[in-house]
């Protein structure tokens, strides 16, 4: 899709970049970290680097979370993804802000809703935080994100519900980085 001056192709990279992303509690910092282990990727968690870097604008109290800069992020995350290296696995529960030159896969990780709340609940969210996180899972927002961001060759949705969903999603993205690497 994206092409220079004369419409050529920019050139390859020498390693894949994989976006995760989903609604939060749907796996997606668990997978990045697997990936990241299974196919020495760097892991870049956006929302662990904006606070660690200081490129968060606010904090949301009534969300209880903290909200991106980001030009900031993006400018930061552009020296990394920027390039033609490659190797980065990224997570973060949104999508449409990000180039679609920076990634070769894009995974949309879902999950049951009784689920995600059962996740959501134990890591302490309040439940206004619960229902508004369960609601974009049942109107597929990041979903809808991912397709209207990114083409449909690159973009995979991901059931997350258990650890064998979880383990087959790892090891078919394993298996999808060395035949990209080929």
């Amino acid at each position: 899709r994206v092409t220079t001056m004369g419409g050529s192709k920019p050139p390859r990279r020498t390693r894949p970049n994989v976006l995760i992303t989903g609604t939060p509690g749907t796996g997606k910092s668990s997978l990045a970290e697997r990936l990241a282990g299974a196919c020495s990727l760097f892991q870049y968690d956006v929302s662990k680097v904006a606070k660690a870097e200081n490129l968060c604008e606010s904090y949301d109290e009534s969300m209880d979370t903290h909200v991106i800069e980001e030009d900031k992020v993006l400018d930061h995350m552009e020296e990394r993804l920027g390039t033609n290296e490659g190797g980065v696995v990224v997570d973060y529960h949104s999508c449409d802000l990000f180039p679609e030159r920076w990634f070769d896969l894009v995974v949309v990780l879902t999950c049951d809703n009784s689920v995600l709340y059962d996740r959501l609940q134990s890591r302490g969210y309040s439940e206004k935080k619960i229902r508004e996180n369960v609601e974009c899972e049942i109107f597929q927002t990041v979903l809808e994100e991912a397709r209207e961001s990114y083409h449909e060759n690159i973009t995979r949705v991901c059931p997350s519900n258990d650890i064998e969903e979880m383990e087959m999603n790892e090891k078919d993205i394993v298996q999808w980085i060395g035949k990209w690497a080929e």
